[in-house]
């Protein structure tokens, strides 16, 4: 059975990167495998000067949500600049980027949906250790 309310704390989340030279990693807020949901969530972290892959999913809208840092958001080649505030939503199809352009790590809210699998992609990786600056904006 589910249980009705999942709670988590900034202290136990757990970093995760998809493949050791990436310049961005995760912590699940919401893990569709654990959680039983149909839509993953995880706070990104990007490096200073660290980006995404250009990417698309085929099915998935992707909403982010910017809790601290700045960075420029691209989608078929129209460009935004985002900071601490800012939400854009990218929908299924379309090709799209972030790049932190800030001095401080780019942390965004990000929220899939349906999962379209990238959890799994997530949980393949490798354990990444959250650092004292990544608690400091997390919690804990």
């Amino acid at each position: 059975m589910n249980e009705p309310v999942i709670h988590r704390r900034g202290a136990q989340l757990a970093g995760r990167k998809i493949q050791a030279a990436d310049s961005n990693y995760f912590a699940f807020t919401v893990d569709p495998h654990s959680d039983r949901t149909g839509f993953v969530q995880v706070i990104e972290i990007f490096e200073v000067g660290g980006a995404t892959p250009p990417n698309r999913h085929v099915v998935a809208d992707e909403v982010f949500y910017v809790l601290h840092g700045e960075g420029i958001a691209s989608c078929n080649g129209q460009s935004l600049t985002v900071r601490k505030g800012d939400s854009f939503l990218v929908r299924a199809g379309h090709e799209h980027r972030v790049v932190n352009t800030g001095r401080q790590r780019l942390y965004c809210l990000t929220t899939m949906v349906p999962d379209e699998d990238f959890a799994a992609l997530i949980r393949g990786g490798i354990a990444w250790e959250l650092d004292a600056s990544d608690r400091a904006v997390l919690g804990g």
